[in-house]
């Protein structure tokens, strides 16, 4: 998910943080600013890619798990990554190699580093679990540090009642950006393939539905939690230059709400925000 907070809404979110700020404000209540809503997106971009990364590997090393072949699988990586694979009796490893300099994907978003992937060889475990760690990794020049896990599921679920791959992402990252401000970031994110993960050459076609409980801890503290509920899942079309088509994401501090609504499945850049219930203000985001 590609999308890039204009003006509009930066600057939305900066009243919504001088509205409930004064000098006295304590440091779990301090402003949201028009940075935070920036490196949170930056963060989210990150989040999204890694995912897609990881399940990218997983299907390489087992392509069955989409109903296709060594053969017919195309990567979502570019040329300039190049992957080492190593089988040991029970387990694969895979580390992926983004060139020096940069290493672009194609959504634009610059790559630098490595990222191990590895999991068991036993596949048909109903509750497959992915493990991802980071060495000198950059993601757009910001650098993500955690190891952490994700757990691939074949079933049902309250999204769609027959069985599809569902990854729940456990996240614990550190993000260092150029000018030194550090977040960090706990939860979980569930995304679910609800369509086109049988195609039987690539991902273009693939639908996805992201639900989400993440707190973000900002560089002096303070904290925000963004969820996404079953209700108003995000929508992520693949064939979508702008990937996200729909859903609802809140954003909450401690005295303070922002509710942000992508619509219901036009493959646009429109959206809209509320803040602490206030008349839905029209935005554009992504390119």
């Amino acid at each position: 998910m590609k999308t890039k907070i204009l003006l509009g809404i930066i600057a939305l979110i900066a009243v919504f943080s001088l509205t409930g700020c004064s000098k006295d404000s304590s440091t779990s209540d301090s402003a949201f600013t028009s940075d935070d809503v920036k490196a949170s997106n930056k963060m989210d971009q990150a989040s999204n890619d890694v995912s897609e990364i990881v399940e990218d590997q997983y299907l390489q090393q087992n392509p069955s798990a989409a109903g296709k072949t060594t053969a017919s699988y195309v990567s979502i990586l570019p040329s300039c990554a190049t992957v080492t694979t190593e089988v040991t009796a029970t387990t694969w490893t895979r580390t992926i190699v983004f060139a020096n300099g940069g290493c672009t994907m194609p959504n634009g978003n610059v790559l630098e580093g490595s990222i191990i992937v590895s999991g068991s060889l036993n596949f048909n475990t109903p509750s497959y679990v992915i493990n991802y760690q980071f060495v000198n990794f950059r993601h757009n020049n910001i650098l993500i540090e955690g190891n952490k896990t994700i757990t691939r599921t074949f079933t049902n679920s309250a999204l769609l009642a027959t069985n599809h791959p569902i990854h729940v992402m456990d996240i614990n990252m550190t993000f260092t950006f150029p000018n030194g401000d550090v977040y960090t970031r706990v939860g979980t994110r569930k995304r679910e393939c609800i369509d086109g993960f049988t195609s039987p050459m690539n991902w273009h076609d693939n639908v996805y539905l992201i639900t989400q409980n993440i707190t973000t801890t900002k560089p002096n503290g303070a904290t925000h939690t963004n969820t996404v509920t079953d209700a108003s899942p995000l929508r992520i079309e693949m064939n979508c230059q702008y990937r996200i088509v729909s859903g609802i994401l809140t954003i909450t501090k401690p005295n303070h709400t922002a509710v942000l609504d992508y619509g219901t499945g036009t493959c646009d850049n429109n959206a809209t925000i509320s803040i602490d219930g206030g008349t839905p203000t029209a935005f554009t985001f992504g390119n």
